[in-house]
């Protein structure tokens, strides 16, 4: 059995795709997952499994809850060392004073290739600032999400993929929770 951790995107937001976690946490079970655990009500969920391909979980878990539930939610399925990984190359970390609350980080599902920060055309979010590490794209907003362009749907479009973002602060307890296990 291994522990993965499930990121719905787009779940219990602004009254959209509403799901209860009680019920999110049934449905992964009777599919089979074991120990299934949420976190906050934005579609964070660990599991153990004996698959271990991220992209076989991705895909269950979301036929699963459209077949269920009715709606279509993409899906990035992570490891410990994933989130491990967001602590070690997250370069805004190592400035002073970074302020947490205005750092968030995409998570992709495909890999991506140096350049592809050239596909961000970054310029036009000045002072907002990004790093990608290969399935992650680190994000230091000057003022804060909510007031930015650059956002999930922008991200997607631009580097044709999904994606999944997440603040600091969840982050850092999906990786206290995970430690935990």
């Amino acid at each position: 059995m291994q522990t993965h951790l499930a990121l719905l995107r787009g779940i219990n937001v602004s009254g959209h795709n509403m799901i209860k976690m009680d019920v999110l946490k049934s449905t992964l079970e009777n599919m089979g997952f074991q120990n299934v655990q949420t976190y906050i009500q934005s579609g964070n969920v660990f599991l153990d499994s004996d698959e271990e391909s991220p992209a076989k979980i991705a895909f269950v878990i979301k036929q699963e809850i459209y077949r269920v539930l009715g709606y279509d939610v993409p899906i990035i399925v992570i490891s410990k060392a994933d989130l491990q990984a967001c602590f070690v190359n997250c370069n805004f970390l190592k400035e002073k004073e970074v302020d947490t609350k205005k750092l968030y980080v995409a998570f992709v599902s495909k890999e991506l290739k140096a350049d592809s920060i050239n596909d961000l055309k970054m310029s036009q979010f000045k002072p907002d600032e990004v790093q990608i590490d290969n399935t992650r794209i680190f994000i230091k907003y000057h003022i804060g999400a909510g007031k930015t362009r650059l956002d999930q749907k922008y991200i997607e479009k631009k580097l044709n993929l999904t994606a999944t973002i997440r603040n600091w602060n969840t982050v850092s307890q999906l990786l206290k929770i995970y430690e935990e296990q």
